[in-house]
C-alpha cells in the first residue's frame, strides 16, 4: 500500500525537524541568553540598536581592535581594564574597548581576527573562585570543555593574540587562581600570550605597582608583535559632560543619586539585587563597645518589603554614600562649589563606552552616590591630571609624583590621602578649575557596595538579617590625616540618627541621612544579599570548630544562633567550639551575655574559648588557645569529620591559624611538616575547612 502523509504526519515531520534543529544549533538560530538587567526596567543589550552579544561583531561595528575584558568584584579589575584602555589609544593609537565578561558569549574567540588583540584583566574571588560577572565565562573555558563556533582542532584558539593581567592576595592558599587557570586554557586551546601573564598582589600591598610595571613589559611585547609605533600621549575625553540649562535638580526626570530608573519613582521596584538595591529600614542599631574612643555596630536589617531573604553565612551588600565633608573638599578644589546643583548630562562620546551612573543628574549628585571619591589614589591618575595644574609648580610636583614610585609612595600611598586631599596639597589654596569633569568621571571608580558578613540566623528570621561592624577610623603614623571607613562611618552616623541625634557627626563627617528626594528617611539604607558558600553541615549533630577574632564572630554568631535554635526544638547538635578573640573582656567582648543564653539551650556541646590580648603581660590570640585545645580540635576532626572555619583578617591571623592547625596535626598525628601541611589542605579541598577573610 503506497504511504501517504495526511496533515497530522506532516505537523509530527516539523517538529521533529525544528527539534533536531535546536539540539544542533542549540537553539542559536533564535534564542539569546537573558541579561539580568532586563528585569529592572533597563534597556537590555539587544533591546539598543546596533547592540550584540557577538565580540566580533561589536568590535566590527564600532571599528575596534583591541577589547579589554574585566572580571571584577570590587571594581579595580574594572578600572585597570579602562586604564588600559585609554592608555593603548593615547599612546599606540589602538583602537580600544572596555567589555565586562557577562555581557558577551565566548563561542566565537576562535574566530578573532590575527590582527586583533584580546585583554583580560581577572580579579580572583574568595578562595580561588571567580569574580561575579566572570563565573560563566570561567565555567566556559575551564570547568566544562569549551565548544567554539567554527574550528574543531586541538587548538581551537591558534589566531588568538591575548595579553593578561591577574589580581590577587597572596594571603589566601589560591593565590590569583582565576588569571593562572584561564591562561592555561587559553595557552591550552592553541592562544598566544604576548609578554608576561601579570600578578598583581594585594596582600604585599603591591597591586598598584605590580600593574604599573607588567603593562610597560606587556606595551613593550605588543609593540614588536603588531609593529605598533608609539606616539605622544593627549587625554581625550570618553565622556562628554553638558551643563543642562533646560533643567533643575527639582524635576522629576533628574536623578539625585537614585541608582537607577526602578529608583526614580515616588515607590521603587523590584526584584533586588546586586543591580537593584532595596532601600530597607534599619529595625535595630545599637554601640558593642563599651570605650568611648572605638565603636562596633550591631545592626538588625528588615527586608520584610522585599523578595529578599537570606540563608546562613550569606553576606549583606551595603550601598554607601560619601561623606559630606569630602564631597564638599573635592567639589571645591575642582572649583565647582557654585555649581554643585547643576543639572549636567554625562554621556559616552563613542558606543563602546558605558557611564557609571543614569542621567540627567548634578554634580553633587554624581560625586555624593557615585564615584569612589575616598579611594587609594593610583600613580597612573596622579600622572594624567598634572597637564590641567592650575600653575607649572603645582605640574611639576604632580609629574614627580606620578613618575617617582618610591615619593608617591611616601607622600601619597602611605598617607592614605584621596584624589581631592592629593590637589590640596600639591598646590594649597587654589583651584584645580581646569581639570575637566569628564577625567573625574573616567578616572575615579564608580562607588561599591561594601560586604558584611551576616550575623544572624535564617532559621531564627529570615527577613531580618543583622551584621557586625567595627567603624574604621585609624590615625596615619607620622601625620595629623585619620582614614576613616566610607561605609562604617556612615552607618554610625545612621545609628545616632536613629537614637535621636538631628545632625549626626562621626568624626567630623556629615552624611546626606535622608538621602535622594529623602526616600532614605526615617532610618533606611540600600542593600542586596550575596550568596556564600560558607555553610554550616547539613547534618546539625556533625561538629564544628569556630575561630573569629573580633567582627570575625559575626557568621559564628549566626551560626550559634542556629544550633541553638535547632537544640531548643529537640534536634541533636554535635560539638560546637568558638574561639574567640579581642582585646579586653569589659571593652569588646562582642554579643558576651548572648553567648551564656546560647549555652544554656546548647548544653555541654557548646563551648566558648576565649582569647584576650590586651589583658596579661603577654599578647594572647586565638591561635595560641587553638593550640591549646589540641587534642580535642584533632580527635574532632580527624575522628567524627568535624568542619573548621574560620572568619577575620587573611594576612595575619588566619594565615597563623592554618598554620597552628598544621602544627596541631604534626604533634598529635606524629606527621612530618609536609604530611601536616597535606592534611589541612586535604581538608580545605573537601570543603571541611572554610574561610570568610578579608585582606
Amino acid at each position: 500500500m503506497a504511504a501517504t502523509l495526511d496533515t497530522l504526519d506532516i505537523a509530527v515531520l516539523a517538529v521533529i525537524l525544528l527539534g533536531t534543529v535546536a539540539f544542533l544549533t542549540k537553539g542559536s538560530l533564535w534564542a539569546r541568553k537573558k541579561d539580568p538587567l532586563e528585569a529592572y526596567g533597563r534597556p537590555t543589550a539587544l533591546e539598543k540598536p546596533g547592540q550584540t552579544r557577538n565580540i566580533l561583531e561589536k568590535m566590527e561595528q564600532s571599528g575596534k581592535n583591541m577589547v579589554i575584558f574585566y572580571g571584577s568584584q570590587t571594581g579595580t579589575a574594572e578600572d585597570y581594564a579602562s586604564r588600559l584602555a585609554k592608555e593603548g589609544h593615547a599612546r599606540f593609537g589602538l583602537k580600544t574597548m572596555v567589555a565586562d565578561l557577562e555581557d558577551y558569549d565566548y563561542e566565537n574567540f576562535d574566530a578573532f581576527p590575527e590582527d586583533k588583540i584580546v585583554a583580560f584583566v581577572l580579579a580572583t574571588y574568595g578562595e580561588g573562585e571567580p569574580t561575579d560577572n566572570a563565573v560563566e565565562f570561567y565555567e566556559f573555558m575551564v570547568v566544562n570543555e569549551p565548544m567554539f563556533s567554527e574550528d574543531t582542532s586541538d587548538e581551537p584558539l591558534s589566531k588568538l593574540k591575548y595579553v593578561t593581567f591577574g589580581l590577587g592576595n597572596n594571603t589566601y592558599e589560591h593565590y590569583n587562581a582565576m588569571v593562572r587557570r584561564i591562561d592555561s586554557a587559553l595557552t591550552k586551546y592553541g592562544a598566544k600570550r604576548v609578554g608576561p601573564a601579570g600578578e598583581g598582589d594585594d596582600g604585599a600591598g603591591t597591586m598598584e605597582e605590580d600593574f604599573m610595571a607588567w603593562k610597560e613589559q606587556m606595551w613593550g611585547a605588543l609593540q614588536e608583535e603588531l609593529g605598533l609605533e608609539e606616539r605622544e600621549a593627549v587625554y581625550e575625553p570618553i565622556f562628554s559632560v553638558t551643563e543642562r540649562d533646560d533643567l533643575s535638580p527639582e524635576d522629576d526626570a533628574v536623578y539625585l543619586g537614585e541608582p537607577n530608573k526602578n529608583h526614580l519613582g515616588a515607590a521603587s521596584v523590584g526584584p533586588y539585587n546586586s543591580h537593584n538595591p532595596y532601600i530597607a529600614p534599619i529595625k535595630l542599631s545599637q554601640e558593642l563597645f563599651t570605650v568611648k574612643d572605638r565603636n562596633c555596630l550591631h545592626m538588625e536589617i528588615d527586608l520584610s518589603g522585599s523578595n529578599l531573604s537570606y540563608t546562613t553565612g550569606d553576606h549583606l551588600a551595603v550601598w554607601p554614600t560619601n561623606a559630606g565633608l569630602e564631597v564638599t573638599r573635592l567639589l571645591r578644589v575642582l572649583g565647582l562649589t557654585g555649581k554643585r546643583h547643576t543639572v549636567v548630562d554625562v554621556k559616552p562620546i563613542e558606543v563602546t563606552s558605558k557611564v557609571p551612573f543614569p542621567n540627567p543628574t548634578t554634580y553633587d549628585a554624581i560625586v555624593r552616590y557615585h564615584l569612589e571619591i575616598c579611594a587609594p589614589v593610583s600613580r597612573q591618575y596622579v600622572h594624567s591630571l598634572a597637564a590641567f595644574a592650575p600653575n607649572e609648580t603645582a605640574k611639576q610636583k604632580m609629574v614627580e609624583l606620578g613618575s617617582d614610585k618610591d615619593k608617591f609612595r611616601r607622600q601619597i600611598t602611605e598617607r592614605f590621602l584621596n584624589i581631592a586631599q592629593v590637589l590640596e596639597i600639591v598646590a594649597p589654596g587654589e583651584t584645580w578649575s581646569n581639570v575637566p569633569f569628564s577625567i573625574i568621571a573616567e578616572g575615579i571608580n564608580k562607588i561599591q557596595p561594601r560586604y558584611y558578613s551576616i550575623s544572624s540566623s535564617s532559621k531564627v528570621d529570615n527577613k531580618v538579617p543583622s551584621i557586625t561592624a567595627v567603624v574604621e577610623s585609624i590615625e596615619v603614623p607620622g601625620s595629623s590625616h585619620i582614614l576613616k571607613g566610607v561605609t562604617t562611618n556612615y552607618l554610625l552616623a545612621l545609628k545616632q540618627k536613629q537614637h535621636g541625634d538631628p545632625n549626626p557627626d562621626p568624626h567630623g563627617l556629615t552624611y546626606a541621612i535622608s538621602g535622594p528626594r529623602n526616600k532614605y528617611d526615617g532610618i533606611h539604607v540600600p542593600v542586596h544579599i550575596r550568596a556564600s558558600n560558607f555553610r554550616l553541615p547539613s547534618d546539625p549533630a556533625r561538629p564544628i570548630i569556630m575561630v573569629g577574632p573580633g567582627t570575625g564572630v559575626a557568621p559564628f554568631r549566626g551560626f550559634v544562633q542556629e544550633r541553638a535554635e535547632l537544640a531548643a526544638k529537640g534536634e541533636n547538635v554535635g560539638r560546637t567550639l568558638l574561639f574567640f578573640g579581642c582585646r579586653k573582656r569589659n571593652e569588646d567582648f562582642l554579643y558576651k551575655n548572648e553567648w551564656e543564653e546560647y549555652a544554656k539551650k546548647l548544653g555541654d556541646s557548646f563551648s566558648l574559648i576565649t582569647a584576650f590580648s590586651r589583658e596579661g603581660p603577654k599578647k594572647v590570640y586565638v591561635q595560641h588557645r587553638l593550640a591549646e585545645h589540641a587534642k580535642e580540635v584533632y580527635e574532632l576532626l580527624t575522628k567524627q569529620n568535624a568542619y573548621f572555619y574560620v572568619c577575620g583578617d587573611a594576612a595575619n591571623m588566619a594565615r597563623e591559624v592554618n598554620n597552628t592547625l598544621a602544627k596541631i596535626y604534626a604533634t598529635e598525628g606524629g606527621l612530618s611538616e609536609e604530611a601536616a601541611d597535606a592534611k589541612v589542605k586535604k581538608l580545605r579541598n573537601s570543603n571541611l575547612y572554610q574561610e570568610d577573610v578579608w585582606s
